[in-house]
């Protein structure tokens, strides 16, 4: 059963959340900048840190992908607003943000809940 901490009328399911963490693929994530079969740009995010080298396909391992916020050829994601790189940090970075702002805010919803306050 769901500690009450996590069952507040924010619309923010913590439990839900959290199996949503723990199904993904394990972090820490990193930002890389590859290339793809034709030499173009190619914007993912990987279980691997960014060599620097900018590898092209195949030479890197595809198992390492786990999100793509560019491919250009051929042309399968290239989001309009052309924020590829913003996109896959933010991605990256919400492997290990989202937990830890679960936890935060169920420690919060328990210490309002001790002091009698009711979460919002």
């Amino acid at each position: 059963m769901a500690d009450m901490a996590d069952m507040a009328d924010d619309g923010f399911d913590l439990d839900a959340i959290d199996e949503l963490c723990a199904a993904a693929t394990p972090g820490p994530w990193f930002v890389r900048s590859l290339d793809d079969d034709h030499a173009m740009n190619l914007v993912a995010v990987s279980t691997v840190e960014d060599t620097g080298r900018g590898e092209r396909w195949p030479a890197f391992d595809h198992g390492e992908i786990v999100a793509a916020t560019l491919v250009q050829q051929p042309r399968y994601v290239d989001c309009a607003d052309e924020r590829w790189d913003e996109n896959a940090a933010f991605i990256a970075m919400a492997r290990d943000a989202v937990p830890r702002l679960v936890a935060e805010a169920r420690r919060l919803r328990r210490m309002a809940g001790e002091e009698g306050v009711s979460p919002p």
